[in-house]
């Protein structure tokens, strides 16, 4: 049979005879011509405007269409959800489709007054549509549509997510994008904001670096808990029952210079841990040998008696061990002279075999009284904690970073308050945990929810936070570490400055907790923060060649040479470098400090 001249259709007749009689009318056009896509921005071609999400960011590529789209990595404990509340008409029809790409990922309706659906695909190697219909209720006028993966799945995407169906009655058109920003004050910690009014618009928000910051009614907002010496890109946006406008142009604003809390430190210091108690491959260097470009000297390591006493002894290393060791009269005699030149002296506690366990309050008291004497009789600055392994460790029921319970954080933080308020503004305290106990934090935190993880995982933070008024710097180690996830929900390995720029970004930008948008980490202040790296190929995986830490600091302190990552901001005011070690930069020519000499002269 010829194909172009085939019967028509019985349902194509019954239409046409349909249309014949008077006072019936076609579904067809009337219907679509109500319909509309009521969601806000499903292309994601606006950031994530509209959308409320746990663990979610755009990306370029890959995308369905467009520029953008949503991606996002479900953790232990949440499936990187990323939700928008629209507004419907009762008793109506709707269909919601969406592109996702990637293993358990989910679409689906909420509040929806009769039956909430959801649909979702098991594996899409590649783009793969998802579509599912609801009726409203009666009474239903908002319904919440969403799209998810499952925990621990690994990375999905999603893009170009519609809700079809009749719009919202009497809610007309999202308002238009506000005009006029400009920044009207600005502190070390806050900038103000003012724009100009959105006809139509009931609410405003606020981004901050593309970042949802806050929601005021008015047309002003002050952003604060920022970075002092820190410039920021700001963004507004207007609403109404119809949705959310698109973002305003972007007003940059920088901080003022913090006040405080530098220790004494030049603008930019180079921080180093000098093997005193022991011999290595590396070598015994003498204090009174180690190079003047190094700023703050570490002294490896006292060590407890025991892991629970506190009793933290600091026993130089043997002549048996290391024969050029000077003598005790010298390395005071060294200690001194490198003050005079205006450089710190530290006793560092801990370090891979000294494990502290600060469980009493007995415990606490005998390791304020140990690191003293040890203070006292050196004639030091100050205090590193490198506490590593088992020394920190949150209890099950211990889940809030700001408000800690378990006894060997609650104690090691009343230690060191008493410590520096013994020694006054003067004393230097630094940390050195590992990225495992702090940038970690971002996706699990002690045992979880549901328990089962590490309770070692993020258990520096509450130590951090606790002290980050009398903190003069944080260097966590970048090397001997596994990979952890950024804030772009990828995550990063060691060994180029990729790892150095996502996990220093996170220290200076701030992150919420396990994943938890009501419990946020602050950022510390640039002049806090230095990178730890290791000084050779010998010293530690994650070595990083001179370029590399180029690369690094031009990223964070300049928004240049940033390769993949693109950080939440421009620090000028990054304090400096932290190696493991003089030693072993020695032996490796000084390798290290030479190329931090070049770059900050």
């Amino acid at each position: 049979m010829d194909r172009a001249r085939r019967p028509r259709s019985v349902l194509a007749v019954l239409t046409a005879a349909l249309l014949a009689v008077p006072g019936i009318t076609a579904l067809s056009s009337a219907a679509r011509a109500a319909d509309a896509d009521v969601a806000t921005n499903g292309g994601f071609e606006s950031g994530l405007t509209g959308w409320t999400c746990t663990a979610g960011t755009t990306v370029n590529t890959p995308v369905h269409s467009g520029s953008s789209a949503l991606q996002a990595t479900p953790a232990g404990s949440d499936d990187a959800q990323c939700a928008q509340t629209v507004t419907v008409q009762p008793n109506a029809q709707y269909t919601l489709s969406g592109y996702v790409r990637g293993s358990y990922v989910y679409l689906g309706a909420s509040g929806t007054g009769t039956t909430d659906v959801s649909t979702w695909t098991q594996s899409a190697p590649d783009w793969q549509k998802l579509s599912t219909t609801f009726r409203t209720g009666a009474a239903t006028t908002k319904v919440t549509i969403y799209t998810h993966g499952w925990y621990g799945t690994g990375v999905y995407q999603a893009d170009d997510i519609t809700l079809i169906g009749p719009g919202g009655s009497g809610t007309g058109q999202p308002p238009a994008a506000p005009a006029g920003l400009r920044a009207t004050s600005v502190t070390s910690s806050s900038v103000g904001l003012s724009w100009s009014a959105a006809t139509g618009a009931t609410s405003y928000a606020v981004y901050r670096d593309g970042v949802k910051a806050q929601t005021v009614s008015g047309t002003s907002a002050t952003v604060s808990g920022l970075t002092a010496s820190t410039a920021y890109s700001f963004q507004v946006t207007a609403a109404n029952d119809a949705g959310e406008s698109a973002k305003s142009t972007a007003v940059t604003a920088t901080t003022s210079a913090g006040g405080g809390g530098s220790g004494g430190l030049p603008a930019h210091a180079l921080v180093g841990y000098l093997h005193a108690s022991f011999a290595n491959g590396a070598g015994y260097t003498r204090l009174a040998d180690v190079p003047d470009s190094w700023d703050v000297i570490d002294l490896a390591f006292g060590e407890p008696t025991s892991v629970t006493s506190g009793d933290i002894r600091f026993n130089r290393c043997p002549v048996t061990e290391c024969p050029n060791v000077e003598s005790d009269a010298d390395f005071k005699a060294a200690v001194k002279a490198k003050q005079a030149a205006g450089k710190k002296v530290l006793i560092s506690i801990g370090g891979q075999n000294g494990q502290v366990q600060l469980t009493t309050t007995a415990a606490r008291d005998t390791f304020v009284s140990s690191v003293s004497k040890i203070i006292d009789t050196y004639g030091l600055d100050g205090l590193d904690i490198d506490f590593e392994g088992h020394s920190l460790s949150l209890n099950a029921n211990d889940t809030d970073f700001k408000n800690p319970t378990t006894p060997v954080i609650v104690n090691l933080i009343s230690a060191l308050k008493t410590l520096k308020a013994k020694y006054g503004s003067s004393f230097v305290l630094t940390m050195a945990p590992e990225t495992f106990f702090v940038q970690n934090g971002y996706q699990y935190y002690g045992t979880g929810k549901w328990g089962g993880q590490d309770p070692r995982c993020g258990a520096y933070l509450p130590v951090i936070h606790a002290l980050r008024d009398d903190l003069t710097l944080l260097h966590v180690q970048d090397y001997n570490s596994g990979p952890i996830m950024g804030l772009d929900n990828q995550y990063h390995s060691m060994g180029g400055a990729d790892f150095h720029i996502a996990m220093t970004d996170m220290l200076l930008t701030g992150f919420p907790v396990a994943g938890d948008q009501n419990n946020v980490f602050p950022p510390l202040r640039p002049d806090q923060v230095a990178i730890g790296m290791p000084a050779s190929t010998n010293a530690g995986n994650g070595y990083v060649s001179p370029s590399e830490v180029t690369k690094a600091l031009d990223c964070l302190t300049k928004r240049t040479n940033c390769g993949s990552y693109q950080t939440h901001g421009t620090w000028p005011a990054l304090r400096g470098l932290m190696t493991w070690s003089v030693n072993w930069d020695r032996y490796a020519n000084w390798e290290f400090q030479k190329n931090f000499d070049a770059y900050f002269g």
